[in-house]
């Protein structure tokens, strides 16, 4: 089994968790920075976490819940305070209500988490601390559970850290569904952040990517620079000819180079649109590009999903991989 230790400090108010896995630091660091894997160890095996937000940056947020074998539901936060790659991060894990604000009748803390080589590349050393602010949150959170749950959502990575080919470079663009209305894209992009960044954010560069199958161009891109400025895109068939379409929409948040929101909206068509989520984060093989929507209805989620977005998606992934090398 992973861990190795726990020890409760009643006078330091710590809780501190120590797990030793056969595998390189930047793999072990990689699983807790993509959410399609910590998901997939961060609750216990019967509260299965789903993260709809994940940002690993300083400044950033990550939302997620556990949903227990009766549907019961619970929902936490991280507010993230300090980035050290490949050697630590620190965020505030809280509890959240139904619509992602801070719970503030349960208990939040300060949590650290360091990443050391084993000598004689024997793997890694993970130090989960957590601290209280009081000796009552810790004995709540304690009777709670806290330290049974963390021993057994961590005990399940070894799983995770295994399964290399499902998040490995090469595999194409992939949608997952999390909810009736959100849907998460994800891909590993070749090129830093920076340069994935400013391929979304640059014109010029955006009319020789975002352009789907073969036989189309982007004559009209009107990047939104600035929190409150619209955007508008528009494509044709090259050289002529019927089908045009195009979106507008909203800058409503943007951290460069890690995180933008916006929402869309096809022109022409009538209804809400839906709300963009892109998160950019740095991995060993380049980036992690997360793209979560959110859609009005079910129905519309699935009816764009079957026009075949995904692979027209990936066509033009391939294209801006190609400028950013």
């Amino acid at each position: 089994m992973p861990v190795t230790s726990t020890t409760t400090d009643p006078e330091a108010l710590t809780m501190t968790v120590v797990a030793e896995f056969a595998a390189p630091v930047q793999r072990v660091w990689d699983a807790y920075a993509d959410p399609r894997q910590i998901e997939r160890f961060w609750g216990p095996p019967e509260y299965p976490a789903q993260f709809t937000r994940h940002d690993f940056a300083v400044g950033g947020k990550s939302a997620y819940a556990m949903t227990g074998p009766e549907g019961d539901r619970h929902e936490g936060y991280w507010e993230w305070l300090t980035v050290e790659p490949l050697e630590r991060f620190e965020v505030i894990d809280g509890f959240a209500n139904p619509d992602g604000t801070p719970n503030s009748e349960l208990p939040a803390m300060r949590m650290v988490i360091g990443f050391d080589e084993i000598a004689d590349d024997r793997g890694t050393r993970v130090t989960m601390t957590s601290y209280f602010s009081s000796l009552e949150a810790l004995e709540q959170l304690l009777e709670m559970g806290a330290e049974e749950g963390t021993v057994t959502a961590v005990n399940q990575m070894d799983a995770v850290l295994a399964d290399l080919r499902e998040f490995a470079s090469d595999i194409p663009t992939h949608s997952q569904l999390l909810s009736d209305t959100q849907v998460r894209i994800s891909r590993v992009l070749n090129g830093s952040v920076e340069q994935i960044w400013r391929a979304h954010n640059d014109a010029g560069l955006m009319q020789q990517w975002l352009l789907g199958p073969e036989g189309w161009s982007m004559p009209v891109c009107e990047i939104a620079a600035n929190v409150g400025d619209s955007y508008r895109y528009e494509w044709a068939p090259e050289g002529g000819g019927e089908g045009g379409f195009g979106f507008v929409g909203e800058l409503l948040e943007s951290q460069a180079p890690y995180r933008a929101v916006t929402t869309e909206r096809m022109i022409g068509m009538p209804g809400d649109g839906t709300l963009n989520e892109l998160t950019l984060t740095p991995i060993a093989d380049g980036t992690l590009l997360t793209l979560v929507i959110t859609y009005p209805t079910m129905e519309l989620r699935d009816t764009i999903l079957g026009t075949g977005m995904t692979d027209g998606m990936e066509v033009s992934y391939q294209r801006l991989e190609a400028l950013a090398g």
